[in-house]
């Protein structure tokens, strides 16, 4: 360091050779330093892997599911948008055509047509049940002979016999005992009256029957029927 300054230079300004190495060690570390960051900084950029495909969700069956047409999502939508229009007839105020909006269920009906008279029999009605566009819906009154009776949507479809029902014309002692709340002795009734009166005409003929009441023909109204 010494020879590489200028002559007298060192002599003049009072740096020892102690001082000269420090600054010199100082030096090399400020260029080392520097030169470390040059190269990193001019390193190549990280190699970043490619975007993975996205999976695309299977049903249970294993089978991909397909994406439906937006033509047929369009028709559905508008379908599930469209109002109701329900006939009621029966003991009702206003009985005729009442328009409700979609997912109303019977008892938004009823009300629609001035409510149930104070001697309709509610109980063999299911208030609950969700309507269907141009449907019927009997108040109070019995179900015609030979009406479809009425289902939820997504049942089968109307005037189709549930296979489940017992045909009130046909069923036998051991068949009418498996009914709910029917024992020996009512179905022993059952097969009396039909003995007498004929073929029944109107399932709410059970009525008629003794030991078959208000509550015991709820039950029993959905699991019979009359061909």
């Amino acid at each position: 360091m010494r020879r590489w300054l200028p002559g007298g230079l060192t002599a003049a300004s009072g740096v020892g050779p102690r001082r000269v190495a420090v600054f010199a060690a100082l030096a090399g570390v400020v260029a080392v330093s520097v030169i470390t960051g040059v190269l990193v900084a001019s390193g190549p950029e990280p190699e970043r892997p490619p975007p993975l495909p996205v999976a695309h969700e299977k049903p249970t069956g294993g089978a991909p599911r397909q994406a439906s047409s937006p033509a047929a999502t369009d028709e559905h939508a508008e379908a599930s948008s469209q109002p109701l229009v329900v006939s009621v007839v029966g003991k009702v105020a206003n009985p005729g055509l009442v328009t409700l909006p979609p997912g109303s269920r019977v008892a938004d009906a009823i009300h629609q047509a001035g409510g149930a008279s104070q001697d309709a029999d509610l109980l063999t009605v299911n208030l609950a049940r969700r309507l269907s566009d141009g449907e019927q819906l009997y108040v109070g009154v019995p179900v015609p002979p030979g009406m479809p009776r009425p289902t939820a949507p997504g049942q089968e479809a109307a005037g189709q016999a549930n296979p489940t029902e017992v045909d009130l014309n046909t069923a036998d002692q051991r068949q009418l005992e498996a009914l709910p709340g029917v024992g020996e002795v009512t179905a022993q009734r059952i097969l009396d009256w039909r003995e007498r009166n004929g073929p029944f005409t109107a399932v709410e003929q059970l009525r008629e029957i003794d030991g078959i009441g208000e509550k015991r023909f709820a039950d029993l109204r959905e699991q019979v029927t009359v061909r």
